[in-house]
């Protein structure tokens, strides 16, 4: 099941509400840069990619938490029945589907932590995580980011970017440049585009 753009909208303003900071926005430019993408591939449908783009740091609703967000998401949707929102934000953090090259610190419980690796291991990619998985690494508080401008501010803060996901993120564009027949900066109105 999908919430509406009205019900994701409603559950983001909560979400913030209980823990303030920068990530509502963040998430609120990946649903622009989502629904933008999408809306240039014939397989992909706009709101449900916004939807997605909206919902998928939902589990920072729960407190200030690094990888433990990531199962404290997959949780939430989980209960309210939202399986598809529930999978991106599990699927969105890893862009090699594996925690090996996960930035930040793992603060998640052993159960957490086993949902976690157990759901990576079964879930199958499909075209709306590798899409969410691009618009999280474009996306910056309040505009869109160049890709790898993003990449060096997550080095910046955390001491370090594995370059096995910085290449992921890169053939993440090229696949979606390549999907789209266009530039991605274009689509998602790098230079023009602010909340």
């Amino acid at each position: 099941m999908l919430p509406t753009r009205e019900a994701a909208q409603a559950l983001l303003l909560e979400a913030e509400q209980c823990n303030p900071g920068p990530w509502g926005d963040h998430s609120r430019v990946a649903a622009h840069c989502a629904e933008c993408i999408a809306a240039c591939c014939d397989d992909l449908d706009p709101e449900k990619a916004y939807i997605l783009g909206l919902l998928h740091d939902i589990g920072r609703k729960f407190g200030k938490r690094h990888l433990g967000h990531v199962s404290d998401g997959y949780t939430y949707m989980m209960e309210l029945g939202c399986d598809e929102v529930a999978k991106v934000c599990l699927t969105h953090s890893f862009v090699n589907q594996s925690t090996d090259d996960y930035i930040g610190n793992i603060d998640t419980t052993q159960e957490e932590w086993d949902l976690i690796q157990g759901n990576l291991r079964t879930l199958p990619l499909d075209e709306y995580d590798l899409l969410i998985q691009l618009c999280d690494a474009l996306a910056g508080n309040t505009r869109v980011l160049d890709i790898e401008e993003r990449m060096l501010d997550v080095k910046r803060r955390y001491g370090r970017y594995p370059q096995s996901k910085w290449d992921a993120n890169l053939a993440l564009k090229r696949h979606f440049e390549d999907k789209t027949g266009k530039d991605i900066y274009t689509i998602v109105q790098k230079d023009s585009f602010t909340l």
